[in-house]
């Protein structure tokens, strides 16, 4: 009897459960029943939020898979050395670039909103 789609893609979250590139069970620090658990259902958590993420890539015209997207995803690097603005001063830009692919990224999923700010109100 052939697989659907559904149980398809079920063996593949699990298989991806197994990938220490993508969202790993391991390695697991935890002995108690409770931190067992409490792990494994972060780990499902965030594979099941992996999945939402390359589904909205896809929908915007970006096939990507778990795996690719996880590893093309745009880092938000603050510059080591930054000197102080004053007050009401324009941000510089950010000394980092991104390729086309992260750039898409970053403006699907608007990081630029969760970027860190010098701002304490915000």
């Amino acid at each position: 009897m052939p697989a659907t789609a559904s149980q398809s893609d079920a063996e593949g979250g699990f298989r991806q459960l197994k990938d220490p590139k993508v969202v790993s069970f391991s390695p697991m620090w935890h002995w108690t029943d409770q931190k067992i658990r409490v792990h494994v259902s972060y780990c499902v958590t965030a594979l099941a939020v992996a999945h939402l993420m390359r589904r909205q890539t896809a929908q915007a015209g970006l096939p990507l898979s778990v795996r690719e997207l996880l590893g093309t995803w745009p880092a938000s690097k603050k510059p080591c050395c930054s000197t102080p603005q004053p007050a009401g001063a324009p941000r510089p830009p950010p000394a980092h670039r991104h390729d086309p692919t992260q750039q898409q990224l970053y403006d699907l999923f608007d990081l630029t909103s969760y970027a860190p700010t010098d701002d304490p109100v915000r």
